[in-house]
């Protein structure tokens, strides 16, 4: 086994389990706040049917437990554990204090899921946090402090498994077990994690019926995307045929009909606007060609999305590593949002990013084609500073493709798309290599 790569390895399970560690503390003193805002809540409730007092307290209140609840989530996303919100969206017109905006907080029964949930979420945190924190300082106790509390002669101490240490010399029989304590633990620490974050899901992700209002209101902000984007699609090949294709076809006919009024008096000009004839219909035919790439390639036609994303490499002016492992075909529309998704992250690339190399890693994992394009750059991309990042989330949202962004000052920048997608046939012809 490749000792740097084990150390690298290990590392990275270290930092994690480090990192669960301290979630697991926050645990416990989020649980505390838990507690707090339930106390808060049930208060507000009880004043609620005061006038003017309960309109104005009660939607404070749940307004702050719905900031916890939204850090609850934030946390389980980070623990991979996907909650999404659920809430209904506020009425048209409700503001804080109005009847409507408390009957808005009141009825949603995501409200009263994020009650319910303060109370266990606080114990369930509570414990399996302080579990995660006790059993590395435990070990870590071994390691250091039991040692040397035994060696400054204090007296009889036990640790772990051995409870008779009376010798200096006896102490080394806590350093491997401080060791696998400790290793233990920041094992533990992420699972332990998890549980807590899937709890938390139990009750604070939406119910089958938010889910479906959830899809419906995406699928409605999705569909107004892609009608937008389709307008202004036709609109550009609108332009672009009346500016460039059909005025080259307009030169081209009146330097024909010049070159047939000269045929009989003056051939030799005729014969001249003819080969300018010639060229400028050469020159619509390329025109015409470029259009028709831009709407669908011919080359992703005839060798799929492998072959198109190797040629679109090919043609960059920066070496681009290209890995494709794809068993099969996904559908058309899908085909070519992945294609052109791609190739706007390549064009960002070669503009902004100031980079030497890029990559293109595609495959198809668990019913999602995965496409990751990185780049060497110089990083700090960011979706609301230009429009092609947000043009990519908008070509995958029509497919219920997601888009994740990794860009930190001074790179690298990672680009994450997925799209939900079936594969047809069996690919044909290879489609991994280096470029």
């Amino acid at each position: 086994m490749d000792v740097a790569a084990t150390g690298v390895w290990m590392g990275r399970l270290a930092r994690r389990g480090a990192g669960a560690v301290l979630a697991g503390l926050a645990s416990v003193g989020l649980a505390l706040t838990n507690l707090l805002l339930l106390v808060m809540a049930l208060v507000a409730l009880a004043l609620a049917p005061v006038p003017f007092l309960g309109l104005a307290l009660v939607p404070w209140a749940m307004a702050l437990v719905r900031m916890r609840t939204d850090l609850e989530r934030r946390r389980a996303c980070r623990a991979r554990v996907v909650v999404a919100r659920p809430y209904h969206p506020p009425p048209p017109g409700a503001v804080a204090g109005s009847w409507p905006y408390f009957r808005w907080t009141v009825t949603d029964p995501a409200t009263w899921r994020d009650l319910a949930w303060l109370a266990p979420g606080a114990i369930v945190g509570a414990g399996l946090g302080c579990i995660a924190v006790l059993i590395p300082l435990y070990g870590l106790a071994g390691l250091t402090l039991t040692p040397v509390w035994i060696w400054l002669g204090t007296g009889w101490y036990g640790y772990g498994a051995v409870w008779h240490l009376r010798a200096p010399a006896e102490v080394l029989m806590c350093l491997p077990q401080g060791a696998v304590i400790l290793a233990v633990g920041l094992g533990v620490a992420p699972w332990l994690r998890r549980v807590d974050a899937l709890f938390a899901r139990l009750f604070l992700a939406p119910t089958k019926a938010a889910e479906l209002r959830l899809r419906v209101a995406q699928l409605t902000v999705t569909r107004a995307d892609t009608v937008d984007a389709q307008a202004a699609e036709l609109r550009r090949i609108e332009r672009d045929l009346h500016d460039g294709v059909q005025a080259r076809l307009v030169s081209l006919s009146m330097i024909i009909g010049l070159a047939d009024t000269l045929m009989d008096r003056d051939p030799a000009q005729a014969h001249r606007l003819l080969a300018e004839a010639r060229e400028a219909s050469g020159t619509a035919l390329d025109e015409l060609r470029h259009l028709v790439r831009g709407i669908h390639p011919p080359v992703l036609a005839e060798r799929g999305l492998a072959g198109a994303i190797r040629a679109l490499a090919i043609s960059l002016p920066l070496p681009i590593a290209v890995v494709i492992d794809l068993p099969g075909r996904p559908d058309t529309p899908v085909e070519s949002a992945a294609y052109f998704a791609v190739a706007e992250a390549l064009t960002n690339m070669i503009r902004h990013s100031r980079a030497r190399s890029g990559s293109v890693s595609i495959q198809h994992v668990g019913g999602d084609l995965t496409m990751v394009v990185t780049d060497d750059g110089n990083g700090g991309a960011d979706p609301a500073c230009g429009t092609g990042l947000r043009g990519i989330e908008r070509r995958l949202a029509a497919f219920d493709g997601t888009i994740a962004l990794s860009s930190p000052s001074g790179g690298p920048t990672v680009i994450t798309m997925e799209l939900p997608c079936a594969l047809s046939s069996p690919r044909t012809m290879p489609s991994s290599g280096t470029d």
